[in-house]
């Protein structure tokens, strides 16, 4: 999973060719290194670009997206947020969330 932080996450994310999945987390947050093992495997699976976001070093990019808890995990497409799913979920409700974009 790649680290983009308020400078590079429009590069990386909104500009991007397909979609992207966010995960938005901390270091301390422990449900946020719990999910990330479902997350790198679903993109893997499914070709989708994977990034997370530091939300204590990168508030900005935080505020913009209204991320008031974590984990918050969004897949962005054609440069929009298109779902969100909040709260550590099994891999399979990622899948479902987010397959009309996968």
């Amino acid at each position: 999973m790649r680290a983009v932080d308020d400078a590079t996450f429009d590069e990386a994310v909104i500009r991007a060719q397909g979609p992207v999945i966010v995960d938005f987390t901390a270091p301390w947050c422990a449900p946020c290194r719990a999910i990330e093992p479902a997350l790198e495997e679903l993109a893997g699976e499914s070709g989708v670009g994977l990034v997370s976001v530091d939300i204590d070093e990168n508030p900005a990019t935080a505020a913009r997206f209204a991320v008031l808890s974590l984990p918050t995990v969004m897949l962005f497409s054609g440069g929009e947020p298109r779902e969100t799913v909040f709260g550590a979920r099994p891999k399979k409700h990622f899948a479902k969330a987010f397959a009309p974009y996968l």
